[in-house]
């Protein structure tokens, strides 16, 4: 009696579209941190970051509702109001300096999946990305960026993650979504894409698959 032969495994299909965050992905913000900032400037750890990240000033900052200039004075008058006017501007000034820099191995990652499918950056970011984007040499690194400020909406937001689809031109079930926050690929996984949570750049290789070499 001759063995029943056991089907070869299928491959699952390659994404039709990488979907990718910016921070804490493509750019780090390593060195100095918030907390660096604060010590340098004689403040306690955390008052920086309080300051600018408490959601009434940061969500309209990333929906669009306050553009970036705006959010980064508020937080000024803030510390100001508690540390003095002087010591604000510095600190937000030094602050305001930052660009972050470029992770190599991720770029080389996506350059590489940009010879097969196109590649979005999808992240919550203020007006000011455009310009740090420039600055930083990734605007042309993508084929599109999705800008929570320019969509008004930010993650997890379902919106985000169906107009990034659009934008790629792909279906959401294509998709394979890359973010360093656990709860914003959880949401992308809900709208129907495959999530990789973003911990190294030899973990995107990995979840990249043949899209890379």
């Amino acid at each position: 009696m001759r063995p029943t032969p056991v089907p070869a495994p299928v491959a699952p299909p390659l994404p039709g579209a990488v979907l990718c965050d910016l921070d804490g992905v493509l750019r780090l913000w390593d060195a100095p941190s918030m907390s660096a900032l604060d010590r340098a400037h004689g403040l306690p750890e955390g008052t920086l970051a309080g300051a600018a990240f408490r959601p009434e000033r940061l969500t309209p900052a990333i929906t669009g509702l306050s553009p970036d200039t705006d959010w980064r004075t508020a937080v000024t008058g803030d510390l100001a109001a508690v540390w003095g006017a002087e010591r604000a501007r510095a600190l937000t000034d030094a602050w305001s300096a930052q660009r972050g820099r470029v992770d190599g191995e991720v770029l080389r990652l996506l350059t590489d999946v940009r010879r097969r499918v196109p590649v979005v950056l999808v992240t919550n970011a203020t007006t000011r990305l455009e310009e740090d984007l420039v600055a930083l040499e990734l605007a042309d690194a993508v084929d599109a960026v999705v800008n929570s400020a320019r969509l008004g909406a930010a993650k997890p937001d379902a919106a985000v993650y169906h107009a990034a689809a659009e934008t790629a031109g792909v279906p959401p079930a294509r998709c394979l979504f890359v973010d360093d926050g656990e709860a914003n690929v959880e949401a992308a996984v809900r709208q129907g894409m495959t999530g990789h949570h973003y911990a190294n750049a030899a973990g995107l290789r990995g979840a990249l698959g043949g899209l890379v070499l």
